[in-house]
């Protein structure tokens, strides 16, 4: 269950899910640098429109895909406050896949597994990217890109999984259902 996971906040607390303990949940890979980037302005809106009725989001910035999320942890909050003004808190620069991989990463996976993109304009690039680096990488589990979500429902079970190229109303109207 979720709240078995504890995770770091940017400032270098520990953080125990069991917090959030009835509670929707979004948590998200970050990165300052991605064509995906532009994405937390609708986090930020669904944090504004939903965190009084129970919504939390965990917004975790991971440095693996492309080196798209440079800098310390203070310099990407900066980023993210100054360009999109993002209230919501911001975890430490993390590892979602691999040796170094969250715990937290590694439940998440096993309970939702990759299930293909969705139609988008970077959807032939990002395939054409994997398929040349390893054949058999749409049968994997692994996080494939910065800005994969997932929602938490109120009991801590995995809901649903996002990938980047999903619309975010999509993911909005997950939460909502979930709220």
């Amino acid at each position: 269950m979720i709240y078995d996971y504890e995770v770091t906040t940017g400032k270098g607390e520990k953080l125990s899910l069991a917090e959030y303990r009835g509670k929707v949940i979004l948590i998200v890979n970050t990165a300052t640098g991605c064509g995906f980037t532009p994405q937390y302005e609708p986090i930020e809106q669904l944090y504004k429109d939903y965190h009084d009725k129970g919504l939390e989001i965990l917004d975790i910035p991971c440095n693996q895909f492309g080196g798209q999320a440079p800098g310390s942890d203070d310099e990407i909050h900066e980023f993210c406050t100054l360009h999109y003004n993002t209230t919501f808190p911001q975890m430490k620069k993390s590892d979602v896949n691999g040796e170094n991989e969250l715990p937290l990463y590694t439940y998440l996976k096993a309970e939702k597994g990759f299930a293909g993109f969705d139609e988008h304009e970077l959807k032939p690039l990002l395939e054409d990217m994997f398929t040349k680096a390893d054949p058999d990488w749409a049968r994997k589990p692994d996080i494939k890109w910065n800005f994969t979500k997932f929602v938490i429902d109120r009991e801590g079970k995995v809901a649903a999984r996002f990938e980047p190229t999903a619309d975010m109303k999509k993911v909005e109207e997950c939460i909502k259902a979930l709220l």
